[in-house]
């Protein structure tokens, strides 16, 4: 089966849908309203010297309508680094149609070429659509659990 999607890694040109697409995830996955400036922020540094995550884009007719990005984590217990997703995102009207599972198998196959030790991520708690997703992509529940101290105030972080 030919797949309709392209996936090829992300440019500084594509910026403004990536900052679009963080803004929607956050509203999607978490019903957060995040500063656009941060996103935009966040996103560019991407794409700085030393780029802070590696983006990439999935296309259909030339319109791109799906993004993913991985941050990595050195394991000073193995050698070797984690590669975590950071950021996922669909568009409505591409959801359903094995672009998440082309994309997920995508990040797999560019980090088991990097010699990644694996592919993680966080799933926020109350989004069972991609819970499930992730979890029918080979993902499984850690026995980590995660704890965070704010170490600052986060601007218009609407929970």
């Amino acid at each position: 089966m030919t797949s309709a999607y392209t996936i090829r890694p992300a440019t500084a040109a594509d910026i403004d849908v990536l900052v679009d697409f963080t803004l929607a995830e956050a509203r999607d996955a978490e019903r957060r309203t995040l500063d656009v400036e941060g996103a935009r922020r966040g996103v560019r540094g991407a794409f700085g010297t030393p780029p802070r995550a590696a983006y990439w884009v999935a296309e259909a007719a030339g319109r791109v309508v799906g993004s993913t990005s991985v941050v990595t984590e050195w394991s000073n217990f193995l050698g070797g680094d984690y590669w975590w997703i950071q950021s996922l995102y669909v568009l409505p009207e591409h959801r359903g149609q094995g672009l998440v599972d082309q994309l997920l198998a995508h990040l797999a196959e560019q980090a088991q070429a990097a010699g990644a030790l694996d592919l993680r991520l966080y799933g926020y708690n109350t989004n069972e659509r991609a819970l499930r997703a992730y979890q029918r992509c080979g993902f499984t529940v850690s026995p980590y659990i995660l704890l965070t101290k704010p170490l600052f105030r986060r601007p218009s972080a609407n929970r």
